[in-house]
């Protein structure tokens, strides 16, 4: 593998990195602290006028056709700025790219493009259920045939960008008799569509910006043609999806811990204890080597499995590989930057205590450390076997 950028990727590295610098960043702190709906929502729809939302997805439907790899760099620099626009960016992209994988002809077409424009603000990904979190084929929400419609009964959690997405991506079960994960479907839900609700809007640690929220399917009635992709075989669609997500999750991880320990750095040249500036202790040091040390890798195993995923290459161990161990070190990188600041990173003037909150739950979704570490080991042994 070349690990030199193309011009194009760095392009589009250097776009968005110029964006979050003089947009997203000075907002981030005022999303976090008060919330601003409407300039989120309007960050949204400039970042899909460049092209952001459908980075891997095909010109045809919109998408800028760059690749995983830019992807994964647009991501990290996004993720620098404002975690919760990044989250937003990395779960359109992946609702783009399941369309466009599985979605017949006149669903890529209806959906996508708005998706990749900013028509819809974002798209939504609803799996995750109260009983069938780490264990998704344990989910319960289903939908039963009714003539030419599907009805749809259950609930899901945990849904990125639930109040403002255009459409959903829905799991539910269709074949209550076949074995565990077999007998699942996969469709397309609407936003106002009857007897979705939108429910509670979770208060979660970090990541503000970015709404969270239960959804209730109560006897939701969508046109037959909803569904996408052959039925009965929507698990084995979401096992394969999770996968390119976790690039995305591993890259925004990537950029929260280099904007981590960016700033604890500065701060360590500026910051004078013992008649002395702190960078020039060891103890100082060493947190700086180690973090960038492990950054470093984990941009690699980045690149690594995007460029497996852009070359058509089984990724699935390696983005979990790369997911493991970049947010793993992301959450190492912030806690040593609020620990390089003292007591001024434990308070919310200053950055790093923001970082800190943020970071945490990408050890979490799209698969926990613990779920990686069971497909990595899988994947091995399947090999040894």
């Amino acid at each position: 593998m070349f690990l030199e950028l193309t011009e194009e990727q760095k392009l589009i590295q250097e776009t968005a990195r110029n964006f979050a610098r003089s947009v997203l960043e000075p907002l981030a702190p005022k999303l976090d602290r008060e919330g601003d709906h409407p300039a989120f929502l309007a960050n949204l729809k400039k970042l899909a006028e460049l092209g952001f939302m459908g980075l891997n997805v095909q010109g045809e439907y919109g998408g800028s056709e760059a690749g995983v790899v830019a992807f994964s760099v647009a991501m990290t620099e996004i993720a620098r700025a404002c975690a919760s626009t990044a989250v937003t960016v990395s779960v359109n992209n992946m609702v783009c790219e399941v369309i466009q994988a599985i979605g017949s002809q006149e669903q890529k077409e209806k959906y996508i493009p708005r998706i990749c424009s900013g028509a819809y603000a974002a798209g939504s990904f609803a799996l995750t259920e109260t009983g069938a979190g780490s264990d998704p084929a344990g989910m319960t929400t289903t939908a039963v045939l009714d003539g030419d419609s599907w009805v749809l009964n259950g609930s899901k959690i945990f849904i990125t960008s639930a109040p403002y997405a255009g459409v959903f991506v829905v799991w539910a079960v269709t074949d209550k008799e076949a074995p565990k994960g077999k007998g699942i479907s996969c469709f397309l839900v609407e936003q106002g569509t009857p007897g979705l609700v939108i429910g509670k809007q979770e208060e979660k640690t970090g990541q503000h910006a970015s709404a969270t929220n239960e959804l209730v399917f109560d006897n939701c009635r969508i046109p037959k043609d909803a569904l996408m992709g052959k039925l009965n075989d929507g698990f084995r669609i979401a096992v394969a999806e999770l996968g390119g997500g976790r690039i995305g999750i591993g890259s925004l991880a990537l950029g929260i811990g280099l904007a981590a320990m960016d700033y604890a750095t500065r701060y360590s040249t500026e910051r004078v204890q013992f008649g002395q500036k702190i960078s020039s202790f060891q103890a100082t040091q060493w947190k700086i080597a180690d973090s960038y040390t492990e950054l470093e890798a984990a941009r690699l195993l980045l690149m690594n499995a995007a460029f497996r995923k852009e070359s058509g290459r089984p990724f699935a161990k390696e983005a979990s590989m790369a997911k493991l161990f970049a947010t793993e070190a992301a959450n190492r990188a912030c806690y040593n930057a609020v620990q390089m600041l003292g007591g001024y990173g434990y308070t919310a003037d200053f950055p790093v205590e923001r970082y800190a909150r943020d970071v945490r739950i990408t050890s979490i979704y799209e698969g926990t450390s613990e779920i990686q570490r069971v497909i990595i080991a899988r994947e091995i042994l399947k090999n040894i076997g």
